[in-house]
């Protein structure tokens, strides 16, 4: 195996976001892509990671291959290439071999781990709702409803799509009407209610993509998608906070 990416933001930032959320994780390298399924450690979020064959400047893989990581140390391997590096990873006896060349040939070296053999699978989910719209909308309204509470509300309505959060006292709302960069699908009203806590650590993703796209329903899990086309994928599934009154 060896592969070799000329952009290695696309892994660099991948791997920030996901280990905020996931201690160590198994990738699966098929002859396609790079992936990765994993839950947190408190099962309210799950990853889906897919790094595209065709990222890749060079992409040996002889056959599928599976091999754990501990995500922070990969991460601060990671945070040493620069953009106009190469990043090379091979497999090497029982270590993930990462070279990063540019100016200089840097070489590191992580053992894989052994962990658990448990396949995590993807949820089928079926939504009412899709709301696409930019990352920096997203992004500032999960920043102002932070100030006052620690779930938010995500309610879409045609032409509509409403996030707010209320405190003891305060309260935040931000309305997004649908137009040229946000477009909204639905029925009819739909309200639903998450971990601002975690969709903190999730939107980080808009490092990733301009774009992001919202799936959900009243007491069911939230999806999140940052698509790079011909790229990446990175999705998170999020549990939903449940109203008990």
């Amino acid at each position: 195996m060896k592969l070799t990416l000329a952009e290695p933001r696309y892994l660099k930032d991948s791997i920030a976001v996901i280990s905020d959320l996931v201690n160590e994780a198994r990738f699966k390298i098929t002859k396609d892509a790079v992936e990765l399924v994993a839950m947190d450690p408190a099962n309210v979020a799950m990853v889906i990671f897919k790094l595209l064959s065709s990222s890749f400047v060079e992409y040996n893989v002889d056959k599928d291959t599976e091999l754990s990581i501990n995500l922070d140390n990969l991460k601060k391997i990671l945070r040493r290439a620069s953009l106009s590096d190469l990043l090379t990873l091979e497999m090497e006896e029982a270590k993930l071999k990462i070279t990063l060349k540019g100016k200089s040939t840097r070489t590191f070296s992580l053992p894989i781990l052994e962990l658990e053999d448990k396949e995590q699978k993807i949820p089928d989910l079926q939504f009412p709702v899709l709301v696409n719209t930019t990352t920096n909308v997203m992004d500032e309204a999960i920043e102002d409803v932070d100030i006052v509470a620690e779930s938010v509300s995500l309610e879409a309505a045609p032409n509509n799509f409403t996030i707010s959060a209320e405190g003891d006292l305060s309260q935040a709302k931000i309305e997004i009407a649908e137009d040229e960069e946000t477009k909204i699908q639905t029925k009819g009203k739909v309200k639903a209610r998450y971990s601002i806590e975690y969709l903190k650590k999730i939107t980080k993703g808009s490092k990733l993509a301009n774009n992001v796209s919202l799936q959900f329903n009243k007491d069911y899990p939230l999806r999140i998608e940052y698509k790079v086309i011909d790229k990446l994928l990175l999705a998170f599934i999020l549990a939903p906070r449940v109203d008990t009154d």
